[in-house]
């Protein structure tokens, strides 16, 4: 087995996670958020969608979060940046702006204006994510020391991380090209920043996620270390029983079991498991072979992530320390 590949994703200060609807992106960005967060680090999660899910990822009952944050578990930070709060901080702190303009940039009125700006909530996401990975507390250290950012599904995923680098072709100076080019260089900073595709192990995800990271390869140039494929159905019997469903099959009917199928029903189940992880081990391998990338598999939870103990589950997996087969990478 190859080293684990999250030991080096987590060493970078921004973890951009995207992937298909549906693959679970959230529930990856939470485990990993909690597994840096497990080992000691302060960690700050970024939601970028209106009422998210990260929240009740930890609780069920949780509330969303807000731009002001709130700490789910010690160590562990979660927010939403909403653009328009994100944009009325920028100009109130920088530029100077009365409250009461301040104000005005938090309205109904003013978000209608803006919607018809593209790409703007883009590049202001992007620079909340830059100030958060600048801010220092009082000793002068870094306030957090790994943000986890739920970025966007994968096509608007691409958008969000090639704005500042369009901003910048597009400017030949002033303050909007000067902070595109900081974010920019943060977006392509190898050492800081990594993108985290998820997929899940299914014919359309693979090549849906195979393509996002070869044009992120090509126009945005974040650095990606490894990709993770989610809800991955493991072998369902240990070595010592392969064969079970033949010798299954083998078996005359019988009657008089009770509650218990007869074989033959007990052999077309262990087949159809035995497929589904053989299915799901091939595409797995696909997409390794696709994206040329490490590949970590996290196992299908038949009731999903119920609570936090079955997050806590998932982020031992990523940092290694769980013995599930669901771990493994190639």
């Amino acid at each position: 087995m190859s080293p684990n590949p999250v030991q080096s994703i987590l060493q970078r200060r921004v973890l951009v996670v995207s992937g298909k609807g549906g693959a679970g992106k959230s529930t990856v960005a939470a485990a990993l958020a909690l597994a840096a967060r497990n080992a000691g680090e302060r960690v700050l999660l970024a939601e970028v969608l209106r009422d998210g899910p990260i929240a009740r990822t930890f609780d069920p009952e949780a509330k969303p979060v807000d731009y002001a944050g709130r700490e789910i578990l010690p160590g562990l930070t979660v927010m939403y940046i909403d653009p328009y709060e994100a944009l009325a901080e920028y100009f109130g702190l920088q530029v100077g702006l009365p409250r009461t303009l301040t104000a005005w940039l938090r309205s109904r009125s003013f978000e209608q204006l803006m919607d018809a700006a593209p790409g703007w909530r883009e590049l202001v996401v992007l620079g909340k994510v830059w100030h958060l990975e600048q801010m220092c507390d009082e000793e002068n250290r870094p306030s957090f020391d790994r943000i986890v950012v739920d970025a966007p599904a994968s096509g608007h995923g691409l958008t969000f991380l090639d704005v500042p680098r369009v901003v910048v072709s597009a400017l030949r100076g002033g303050p909007l090209r000067r902070e595109a080019e900081r974010v920019e260089a943060l977006v392509r900073d190898p050492g800081r920043t990594t993108l985290v595709p998820v997929s899940l192990a299914e014919e359309l995800a693979v090549q849906e996620t195979a393509e996002l990271v070869a044009r992120v390869r090509a126009d945005v140039g974040i650095h990606i270390e490894a990709a993770v494929v989610n809800a991955v159905s493991s072998p369902p019997f240990a070595p010592t029983l392969q064969g079970l469903a033949g010798q299954l099959e083998a078996l005359p009917p019988c009657e008089g079991l009770g509650d218990v199928p007869p074989p033959g029903v007990l052999a077309a189940c262990a087949r159809h498991l035995e497929s589904r992880a053989q299915l799901h081990e091939h595409y797995r391998s696909e997409l390794a072979a696709r994206t040329t990338l490490p590949v970590v598999a996290l196992p299908l939870l038949r009731e999903g992530v119920r609570n936090a103990n079955d997050l806590q589950h998932l982020a031992d997996i990523l940092r290694g320390t769980s013995s599930s087969e669901g771990g493994r990478n190639q």
